[in-house]
Order: C-alpha cells, then structure tokens, then sequence
C-alpha cells in the first residue's frame, strides 16, 4: 500500500491531464469519463500530498530533482513550440491532397473560375441546427482557394427571415450570390457549385443549335444510349442555350447562333441547307461536325473539305487488352495523344474513348489553317474493308490501309479577308470521327464531356472556359453512429492513458 501511496501523485497528474484533455475536447464537463479521470485524479494527489508531503518537499534539494525539474521545463517548451506551429499552422495553412484520384482537390475548371472572380461571391448554407460538415467542408475547400468566396452557415429555425429572402425550400440548401444575381444549390457537390458559379458569372447566354431532320440523335432522348440529353445537359451546365433547328424550312442560319452542331445525319443534307451553312461560315460562323459511321457521310465530306478538312471512307481499329483473352481487335479506340499547342487539347492528358471512328486529316496547303487534335495509337490502322469489320468481325492491317497513330479530329481556322470576304474575324471548324463519343452511353465515360465543351467552348470564343471539369463522383464515407463514435473516441483516450500507466509502473518499480 505504502509503495501505491508513493507513485499515486503521478498517477494522479496522468487521471487528470488525460480528463483535462477530453474535457476540452467534449466540452461536457459531466462526461462520465471526464468526471471519473478529474474525481480520481483529484483524490490520488491530495492522498499523496497527504502521505508523502514531507518527502515531497524534501525531494527538491536532491540533485537528481534538478534534473527532473529541467528534464520537465524542456519538455514544457517542447509542447510549447508545438502549440506556436499550431497555431501558425491554423493561420498559415496549406493543404495537400495525397489521394490518387485528388478527391479532395477541386477541378482545373473550378481553380479557373475562382482565380476569375471580379467581385465576392457569398455563399450561405442553411443546415439543420447550421452544421453540416460535408457541405461546409466542400465550400470551405472554395474559400481556401480564393479570399472573394464568402461562406456563412445558418440555422434556418434561427433566421426565418433569410429562408423566406433567399426562397430556400429544403435544408441542405446553399445560396449563392454574385453580385445582384443569386440562385440555390439543393444538392450541394462540386459540379453543382461550379455549375451555379457558371451560371451567374457569365453575363450573356450564348444560343447553340443542333441541326435536326436527317435522323439525327434527338436532344431530349434520355432513355436511349444514342440520344444527347447528357450533352445537352452539359451544355446547359456551361450557361449555353441549346435548342435544335430544322433549317430546311428556315431561310439561314439565325444570326443570333453561335455555334452550330451538326451531329451524325443519316441522310444527306439538301442544296439550300448546304447554302445556307456556307453563307453561315461566311459570315463568321462556327460549326461542330461529328461524323456518322461510314460508309455514310451525310455529304458532310465535300462540306469539310472546302475548309481544309479531309474525311477518310473508313473505320479505325485498335488492338484491346482484355483480361484472360489477351489482345483483340476492337472498333472503340482510347485516345490519349492531343494536339500540345491547340487550346481545346491544350494540357489535356486524359483518355478519351471513340466508338466506330473514321480518320479524321488536316488537308495540308488549304484556305485554312487546320490541324489535328486527336491520335488515336500506334498499333491501330484506318480499316477500308468497312462491311468486312461489320459483317464478318475481322480486320486485319492491309496494303490499302493506313497505319496508326490515325488522326480522328481536327480544328479549322480561316481568316475572313483572306478567303475574299470583306469583313473581320475567323471561320471556326472542328470536325470530329465519330459522333457518338457524345451520346448518352459515351459522354460520361474517361474525359470525352470535357473534350466535347472544351471544343464547344474554343468555337464560341469562350477560351477561359477550356479546362478540365468536376466529376461528381467524390470520395467515399463512412457514416458512424453516436455508440460508434463514443466507443472510437474514449478507445482512443484509454489506449495511450493505460500505455502510459504501464510504463510509470515498470519504471516505478525498475527504481
């Protein structure tokens, strides 16, 4: 008993810095394990105060406490130049994110709009009793990148009349305002943040029409894998207008378009369509062409051609791995060798996928300025035999065939006055082989969306709009109960408390 009484006062110390800690930490002072370590901690030192006073303070003319008293002030400053770095820390801060996916970075795009902020952006979160750590984490990761983006959690049962301000309807709602423009994000992620911030920081929406008529892929057709609802979508996200236009019946092409798209027509175009497009272009206009599977071109060929553009009569083919059957031959080539110096493929490294491409070649010499954007790899080759590879499953490298790395998009730019036309500014063409790396089923699969609106954004002049986008996958969670996170917690107390104890008791009775 004696020898417990002897080493209870640094049992105490350790009852009551372990309580003191969780107690900081709870901030509930009626905390069973707080109370317990502060009672027991309390009651080992006045029992050894008590009992060994006398000693105690005879102990300190020993040479051996004056090493302890010194070892104990190191110790303190150590703890002490810790506390100043955490602090520095708190003020100073910079994050890294080692996840191999960058799940808890933002997007390029993103880093882009913040660092374009002319003015701040305030963002208001309303959130049961105003916590809501993932939402307020994600916002956070926004405030941490640029000092314009303003964030203020709310309690909407606290602040009835900022609900009924800002029209919100449901928790988990974040407000966003720039300027004298605002709407509500109702599912808080970084697309749908950066999507709201697109939205009310670009002044004007520009109009982005569809050719229709010739069997196109329809606009609103979600259930299909062939429809484009998903890049409609897309473009929608991007504050784009989109609308389709049946220009057989229309005089021209409206002057208010900005960009044209003319997606994989199943029937040729008529005279006064192809009139129509070329007084377009002649006129400064922008188009996107991307190609139905041949043999059918939709007599878009000898439209491309007039602008440096060259279409070839075949289908690319490419060799896949594919685990436990080795290498195969496969008509859905993954690109990823880009144009370095275009600005739609410009530090884009990410695969895209291409499903039944056809070459795609800059015509070298032209009334253009064209070059290629995409190449497809070295050990695929440009198919003539088509119906062989549709109807027979097999390809193989011929002498009329050309091998890889095939080109399979291209981007045109012909200045105005050279081409005879009195007027400023540039005809803007970006042909594509396939048209159905955009479609439902494609849009969303490696980075072709970003592909896709990067060459959208590059035709309407929007550049600073080029960049990598936020997915909406982020990273996973794991979503612990109150008893979960109590057991988590006070484990992770008792643990280094009794390692510590532990050792005090080796040492005590080593000594």
């Amino acid at each position: 008993m004696s020898k417990l009484l002897q080493i209870s006062g640094i049992i105490g110390l350790v009852l009551v810095a372990f309580g003191l800690i969780a107690l900081a930490v709870t901030e509930n002072p009626f905390d069973p394990y707080v109370l317990a370590h502060l009672v027991l901690g309390v009651v080992c030192l006045v029992a050894y105060l008590v009992t060994q006073g006398k000693n105690f303070l005879a102990s300190f003319g020993k040479r051996s406490t004056k090493y302890g008293v010194n070892a104990a002030v190191y110790t303190l400053v150590f703890i002490g130049v810790l506390v100043v770095l955490n602090v520095l820390s708190t003020k100073y801060n910079y994050r890294w994110d080692l996840t191999e996916s960058g799940a808890y970075s933002l997007s390029p795009q993103t880093l882009k709009l913040l660092g374009g902020l002319k003015q701040d952006l305030v963002v208001t979160g309303f959130f049961e009793k105003g916590e809501n750590p993932r939402a307020a984490d994600l916002v956070k990761s926004y405030t941490y990148q640029s000092p314009k983006v303003k964030f203020t959690a709310v309690d909407p049962d606290r602040h009835p009349e900022l609900v009924k301000q800002y029209k919100v309807q449901q928790l988990n709602t974040l407000h966003i305002a720039y300027g004298s423009e605002s709407t509500n994000v109702t599912d808080p992620s970084e697309e749908s943040v950066t999507n709201a911030i697109i939205k009310l920081t670009k002044a004007t929406k520009k109009n982005v029409l569809f050719l229709t008529g010739h069997g196109e892929p329809k606009l609103d057709d979600r259930e299909n894998t062939g429809g484009y609802a998903a890049a409609k979508g897309a473009l929608e996200n991007e504050n784009y207008l989109v609308k389709d236009i049946l220009l057989s019946t229309q005089p021209k092409v409206p002057d208010d378009t900005s960009l044209l798209i003319i997606a994989a027509p199943e029937k040729p175009l008529d005279q006064h369509e192809n009139e129509a497009i070329d007084a377009y272009l002649k006129n400064g206009g922008r188009i996107l062409v991307m190609m139905p599977t041949a043999p059918n071109d939709g007599g878009l060929k000898a439209l491309l051609k007039n602008w440096g553009v060259e279409v070839g009569d075949d289908i690319v083919v490419d060799q896949q791995i594919r685990l436990f059957q080795g290498p195969t031959l496969g008509v859905e080539p993954i690109a990823d060798t880009y144009n370095g110096t275009h600005p739609i493929t410009r530090d884009f490294k990410e695969r895209t996928i291409f499903p039944l491409v056809r070459s795609v070649e800059p015509i070298k010499g032209g009334s253009s300025d064209a070059v290629s954007l995409v190449q497809t790899s070295e050990t695929s080759w440009a198919e003539k035999d088509v119906a062989g590879v549709f109807k027979q499953g097999r390809a193989a490298l011929g002498p009329d065939d050309k091998k890889g790395p095939i080109s399979i998009a291209v981007a045109a730019t012909a200045n105005l006055k050279k081409l005879g036309v009195e007027k400023p500014g540039d005809v803007k063409v970006v042909a594509v082989g396939t048209a159905a790396f955009a479609n439902n089923r494609y849009i969303n699969i490696f980075f072709n969306r970003d592909f896709f609106l990067n060459a959208a954004n590059w035709l309407v002049g929007q550049e600073e709009m080029i960049s990598i986008r936020s997915r909406s996958i982020r990273s996973s969670r794991v979503q612990l109960t109150d008893r979960e996170s109590a057991a988590i917690f006070y484990f992770s107390f008792l643990v280094p408390e009794l390692l510590l104890l532990a050792g005090l008791a080796v040492w005590w009775r080593r000594r």
